[in-house]
């Protein structure tokens, strides 16, 4: 770690590899903060959570019962031990509270002065931060599972809408109306994510086993259908052809540099994709358990090396490493089946939602001080995680 330091204050050592590895270093030691608390207000199971990506300061969360939530998540006490607190709520006395479970909570991507919630009441609602007064809401004829608005759009402001009806729903911003539909899908879609690299393309994931990519500017919308054989099996059986799951896909998420898609689906399975080529990777994360029967919300790290999978596993949130499929850990201190997860990049955090109600903080375990008097050959060696060591090694020096 000096060394590194060193090395980069005399200009030998490139500093993102400092920081890399300090990222990294800092998820592998997450851990349940039992000084942190985020203060209880829903009376059941959480569904969603997001954190604002312009300070990472502000964190939304939807629940079963309807409700939304709005946590700081700044500790503003400077105390040691702290709760989040919730600055205000859209409760079940609120006029336009969801009648029915939030699915989905997204902040608006360039400033917090709006977000969005979707929920099985069957409509998307555009809220005004400030007044917490709905500025728009569309209305579908189905189930809402999933909404997802682009991170990186700058010419459009669509909403995409994964509901009960095979069709994927566009929503303007700009004009209020739903702008066109995606068909393509045989089932509902369960889960919808725009890519982070390019602003018009679309992925979703349906209970018919498919995950489509989209340009969203094409008459015909849909780029390609993934498939886990890459093309062997569709001469065989046309019933095999093109499926991404053998069962219901769930989840979504790409990579923060929009290069691979993770999925997953009931078949118990996580599979990764090159996004650019729609060919599956053929990482083998064994066994990921997954009954749920509506959407999955889980994340990927930024800034690390490797890059790290948060996947809700049971009562548990598993970690695998993204492109080798290595089980990391299990991250367990919720009471019942975890539902979502959401990954705080600027300081390596991980928020987690329950059917217990609870919301949980996971941080990076702190250092263990080391004595000036003693120095750092004379410590004993600590078997590191090989994910860890990667993180390290650079093979510029060998040269």
């Amino acid at each position: 770690m000096l060394g590194l330091v060193a090395a980069r204050q005399a200009g030998l050592d490139d500093p993102a590899r400092l920081r890399r590895a300090e990222r990294t270093r800092r998820v592998l030691s997450l851990e349940l903060n039992k000084d942190r608390d985020v203060e209880r207000i829903h009376g059941s199971g959480i569904n969603t959570l997001d954190i604002e990506p312009v300070e990472g300061r502000y964190m939304l969360s939807g629940g079963s019962d309807g409700v939304i939530v709005l946590y700081d998540l700044e500790n503003l006490s400077r105390k040691p031990s702290y709760t989040c607190k919730a600055l205000f709520s859209v409760g079940r006395s609120h006029p336009d509270v969801h009648k029915f479970s939030v699915e989905t909570v997204q902040w608006y991507p360039h400033d917090t002065g709006m977000f969005t919630s979707s929920s099985f009441d069957k409509t998307l609602k555009i809220w005004d931060t400030n007044t917490l007064q709905p500025a728009d809401i569309f209305h579908f004829e189905g189930t809402v599972y999933s909404h997802h608005m682009s991170p990186v759009a700058t010419k459009h402001c669509l909403i995409a809408v994964g509901t009960k009806s095979p069709k994927v729903q566009l929503c303007d911003l700009k004009s209020g109306s739903s702008s066109h539909i995606l068909q393509g899908h045989r089932q509902e879609v369960l889960a919808v994510s725009w890519s982070p690299r390019h602003e018009y393309i679309l992925a979703t994931g349906s209970a018919d086993g498919r995950v489509k990519l989209w340009d969203v500017r094409r008459a015909s919308g849909c780029l390609s259908t993934l498939d886990q054989h890459n093309g062997e099996k569709s001469k065989a059986s046309s019933e095999a052809a093109n499926t991404a799951h053998n069962g219901r896909v769930n989840g979504l998420c790409y990579t923060n540099d929009g290069l691979h898609l993770l999925t997953i689906g009931t078949d118990d399975r996580m599979r990764l994709w090159n996004s650019s080529t729609g060919e599956n990777t053929l990482v083998n994360y064994g066994k990921v358990c997954n009954e749920s029967r509506k959407g999955l919300k889980f994340a990927i790290s930024c800034g690390c090396n490797p890059e790290f999978a948060f996947v809700p596993y049971g009562s548990t949130i598993a970690v695998y490493t993204v492109f080798t499929g290595e089980l990391i850990t299990m991250l367990r201190g919720h009471y019942s089946t975890v539902n979502c997860c959401v990954f705080q990049p600027h300081f390596q955090e991980l928020y987690s939602g329950s059917k217990d109600c609870n919301i949980l903080a996971w941080i990076p375990a702190p250092r263990e001080p080391v004595p000036d008097d003693i120095s750092e050959k004379s410590l004993p060696q600590q078997h590191l995680n090989p994910a860890y060591e990667d993180a390290w090694s650079s093979s510029d020096d060998e040269g």
